[in-house]
C-alpha cells in the first residue's frame, strides 16, 4: 500500500485552509505527528509542491499534516507565520483523532517553509505551547541579508533573485527584517526551543546559513542532529518535484528524518 493522502480543511482564524495529511501503511502505535510546511520562496508553491518532502516524512514513521499558507502570501509578516502556528496549535488538541493522544508533535519545512518551521518553534517557546518535540528544517531561508559564500557560489544575487523577491514580499518592509521570528537567523535568543533537524547539501544556496543556525542552536545548549548532502541535489528547487518518483537522496533524508523521530523518543525502537 505505502504512502497514502487524503484532502481536508482546518479552521483557522483567517478561515479555512487546505490541508493534506499523509499516512504510510506501515505505522506504529503512536506516530510522530508532523505539520509540514512547503517551499516556494513565498511567492509560489502549494500541497503539491510539498508532496516529496511530506511522503518522505511519512515513511519514516509520522503522520503528516501538509498545510497550504499560500492564502496568507497576500499579506507580508506575520501573516504566514501566525496561520502556521495556529494550524500547530490546532494539531496539538487534535492529535488523538489524527495520530494518537500520546504522539509527539513536530513542525517541518523546506526553504521558505524552513523559515516558517523555524518561526513556530520559536512562537512554541515563547508561547508555551505544549508538546512541540522537534523541528525539522531542509535549506531554511533564514538570512534575508543572502551574503554568505553559498549564495555568492549559487551566483543568486540581492536582484533579480527569486529568493530575494521573495523576502521583498515576506518582510514588506526592511525594519521587519529585525524580528527574530521573522529572520530566525538575526535571533539573539534561541536557547530553549526544540530540539531540530537540519539538512542541507553541498550545492544548496542556503547551505552557510543553515549550517550556521545549527551551530548557534548547539551554542545555546539545543539538540542538534545536521548533515549536508554530497551527492548534486538541485536543493531547493528539486523539493518541488511532485512526479512521485523518488530522488537519489530521498532514501538518505528520509533515513534522517527517522532516526531524528528515533532519537528524540517520537518512534519506539
Amino acid at each position: 500500500m505505502g504512502t497514502e493522502w487524503t484532502e481536508e480543511r482546518f479552521d483557522a482564524a483567517v478561515g479555512s485552509v487546505p490541508v493534506r495529511i499523509y499516512r504510510d501503511s506501515a505505522l506504529t502505535k503512536s506516530p510522530p505527528l508532523v505539520l509540514h510546511l512547503h517551499g516556494g520562496a513565498f511567492l509560489n508553491g502549494s500541497l503539491a509542491t510539498g508532496q516529496l518532502v511530506s511522503t518522505l516524512l511519512a515513511k519514516a514513521g509520522a503522520v503528516v499534516v501538509s498545510a497550504d499558507y499560500s492564502s496568507a502570501y497576500e499579506h507580508p509578516f506575520p501573516a504566514a507565520l501566525q496561520l502556521s502556528f495556529d494550524i500547530m496549535s490546532s494539531l496539538c488538541k487534535r492529535r488523538a483523532k489524527l495520530a494518537h493522544r500520546e504522539s509527539s508533535l513536530f513542525v517541518a519545512g523546506e526553504e521558505a517553509g524552513g523559515n516558517l518551521a523555524a518561526g513556530v518553534a520559536l512562537m512554541a517557546r515563547d508561547q508555551h505551547l505544549g508538546g512541540l518535540q522537534g523541528q525539522i528544517l531542509l535549506s531554511p531561508m533564514l538570512d534575508p541579508c543572502m551574503a554568505t559564500g553559498s549564495f555568492r557560489k549559487a551566483e543568486a544575487g540581492a536582484s533579480g533573485c527569486r529568493w530575494a523577491d521573495g523576502w521583498n514580499r515576506y518582510l514588506g518592509f526592511a525594519a521587519k527584517a529585525c524580528h527574530p521570528y521573522a529572520a530566525p537567523a538575526h535571533c539573539m535568543r534561541l536557547a530553549g526551543v526544540a530540539p531540530a533537524l537540519v539538512l542541507t547539501a553541498e550545492d544548496d544556496p542556503m547551505h552557510d546559513e543553515s549550517l550556521n543556525y545549527a551551530r548557534r542552536l548547539r551554542e545555546a545548549g539545543v539538540v542538534v542532529r545536521e548533515h549536508v548532502l554530497t551527492v548534486r541535489t538541485g536543493w531547493p528547487g528539486a523539493y518541488g518535484n511532485c512526479l512521485g518518483v523518488q530522488p537519489e537522496w530521498g532514501e538518505t533524508v528520509c533515513g534522517h528524518f527517522a532516526a531524528f523521530f528515533h532519537e528524540t523518543g517520537a518512534l519506539s525502537h
